[in-house]
């Protein structure tokens, strides 16, 4: 008995692994033994009939040309994505950079989420003292203290966005015309742990906004409305 069969391997399996291991060193097998490269029949993948093993390597090749023809054309699918997101991003500095200042900073970034990113349902949540910054549909001024913050705690600590459900509580706060048609949400801190505030991006489909979705351009968003709020 040998030591495979003893470990419970069947003579069959070893006897292929000795097969396969030794055509893997010695690639010019074939070649010295032609007519049995012509005898060889191999079932096909999806009739069953029977096909020589040069036309089945030849549906293997192509079965890897298609999957790698599916993945080029992914790959081009996420850079023309990419490149929509870069134009809108350079879009949104642009209206920054002309701001003469922070209010009118605040105008341009509800503008832009809305014309340029789709974002209609929208919120920008400011931590700033009483008569910063007047009331306005797109932005709500609170206290540091404001027991309103306290859902937000996690995202602020993280320091990152986050998107997918958001609790009740925090679409009422953030969503109180239209929470309960919010059925995904993009949170982005603003600031060094959230300590200018946030921005929050809704939307009624719920795939919109998902928790396995990039948020690398969110962050840049977010840096770009940090930078712009600090003017006076």
């Amino acid at each position: 008995m040998t030591t495979r069969e003893a470990r419970g391997m069947p003579a069959a399996a070893t006897e292929e692994e000795q097969v396969a291991r030794y055509l893997t060193h010695n690639p010019e097998f074939f070649e010295r033994h032609q007519p049995l490269l012509a005898r060889l029949r191999l079932p096909h993948a999806r009739s069953g009939a029977t096909i020589s093993l040069i036309e089945r390597q030849v549906e293997v090749l192509r079965e890897r040309h298609a999957a790698l023809e599916e993945k080029l054309a992914e790959f081009v699918r996420v850079a023309r994505a990419n490149d929509a997101v870069a134009e809108k991003i350079q879009r949104f500095t642009r209206r920054l950079l002309r701001a003469p200042d922070r209010a009118a900073a605040i105008e341009q970034i509800e503008a832009s989420l809305r014309e340029d990113f789709d974002a209609f349902h929208s919120v920008l949540v400011l931590i700033a003292p009483a008569g910063a910054l007047p009331e306005q549909r797109f932005v709500r001024r609170v206290a540091a203290d404001d027991p309103n913050l306290k859902s937000f705690e996690s995202l602020f600590a993280n320091g990152k966005p986050r998107c997918g459900q958001a609790r009740d509580t925090q679409r009422e706060f953030l969503f109180p015309a239209d929470g309960k048609d919010i059925g995904s949400v993009a949170l982005i801190p603003l600031g060094e742990k959230g300590s200018v505030g946030l921005l929050a991006l809704g939307s009624t489909d719920r795939d919109r906004f998902h928790p396995g979705m990039s948020t690398e351009f969110l962050a840049r968003l977010g840096e770009l409305i940090s930078d712009a709020l600090a003017r006076p």
